[in-house]
């Protein structure tokens, strides 16, 4: 491959880190779903002429829901096995770990709840009455919905990106990124190096002679260190560590010859590494611009036509459209656990056939109801 042919991806996922305090890019991103859903869908309500109050309610749902669909849906549907040995990890979301296809679960149960009774919740009582909301069926409040959650989706999955995570299988495209910040990671926390980076070689040098050649640079913090230790520091322990890492190896590998070059600036050395990058697939980034644009199509579909369109007939599409496309980006990603790679479909595609086949259902049952 062309070194113009990948790009080389190693953003640090934590915006604000004072410790106590960590703000990720995922994590804002996740919370900015929500904030912006939320406005879209005051706009739904007053031109249907529903209570912008009950806004409120469903966003509280919906945030519930999301949550705890997605943290249950992970260890239910990918590792059962560790979280049941120890329940109290089901807790510590802030470790990673949710399921798309959970959220969905979580959040049609919490809309059917929303649509069909009356909690109340408070320090003195806890009531359920069941009731409907005069004009808000279970699939006129669906329809809404699915419009913020694709949103939604693009933006969780545009911050899976940022995290490094989800990868694609290994390509030859020019789409390929070179994932490197687990690389990063590894060293970024030594006591002797102050700082690591990567580049893109020239075309003329000779790591270009090395496959999808990547740079890495770290400089040693200013001490007196010898040379010759440097040396054997970076053809031995850093060799090792790169090619051994389990996250690592999977983006970035040493080669047997591994060019490099060790110069002093300032009173630090910096060695500068030729690696072999292993480009995969940006995944995340499809299916972030495919819920992008499932987005805009299901709110420009509502605002031209929702005083016609039958109700369920947006959520239908959402379900087809969203999970066939998840159903084959699957082939072109990495599986999340172990005991997929022994299935002939992954967990994902088969979490996702029963959603294809219940919106082409919906969508049967809209067709139907319009010819009535």
């Amino acid at each position: 491959m062309s070194i113009f042919n990948y790009i080389i991806w190693s953003p640090n996922p934590d915006i604000i880190d004072l410790g106590p305090l960590v703000i990720r890019w995922y994590g804002l991103l996740f919370a900015l779903g929500f904030i912006i859903g939320q406005q879209i869908i005051y706009y739904i309500f007053k031109k249907e002429g529903k209570p912008e109050k009950d806004v409120e309610t469903i966003t509280i749902y919906m945030v519930i829901a999301t949550i705890i669909g997605a943290r249950l849906g992970h260890v239910l549907f990918y590792e059962p096995g560790q979280y049941l040995s120890d329940p109290i990890k089901i807790l510590k979301i802030w470790e990673g770990g949710l399921a798309s296809h959970g959220a969905a679960i979580g959040i049609l149960t919490a809309i059917w709840l929303y649509s069909s009774y009356y909690i109340n919740i408070s320090f003195k009582e806890f009531t359920i009455k069941k009731r409907k909301r005069p004009g808000q069926s279970f699939l006129w409040v669906v329809d809404k919905i699915v419009i913020v959650v694709a949103l939604g989706g693009s933006l969780i999955r545009l911050g899976n990106f940022l995290n490094s995570e989800i990868v694609g299988v290994e390509t030859n495209s020019g789409a390929g990124v070179v994932f490197a910040w687990d690389a990063e990671r590894i060293f970024e926390h030594e006591a002797y190096i102050e700082d690591v980076g990567f580049s893109k070689p020239e075309a003329d040098s000779l790591a270009e002679m090395i496959p999808n050649p990547t740079l890495m640079t770290l400089t040693f913090v200013e001490r007196d260190f010898d040379e010759n230790a440097i040396r054997a520091f970076i053809e031995g322990e850093f060799k090792k560590s790169l090619n051994t890492n389990p996250y690592a190896s999977q983006h970035l590998k040493a080669p047997q010859a591994m060019p490099y070059t060790l110069e002093k600036q300032r009173g630090r050395f910096i060695a500068t590494v030729a690696l072999e990058g292993i480009p995969r697939h940006p995944a995340q980034l499809y299916e972030s611009f495919s819920s992008l644009l499932i987005f805009i199509f299901l709110f420009l579909l509502w605002k031209k036509k929702h005083q016609v369109l039958p109700e369920g007939r947006i959520f239908g599409i959402f379900l087809v459209v969203l999970f066939g496309l998840r159903f084959m980006y699957e082939f072109i990603k990495e599986s999340q656990v172990a005991f997929e790679d022994e299935l002939p479909l992954n967990m994902g595609q088969w979490l996702s056939i029963p959603l294809v086949i219940a919106g082409i259902a919906v969508l049967i049952m809209t067709r139907k109801k319009k010819r009535e």
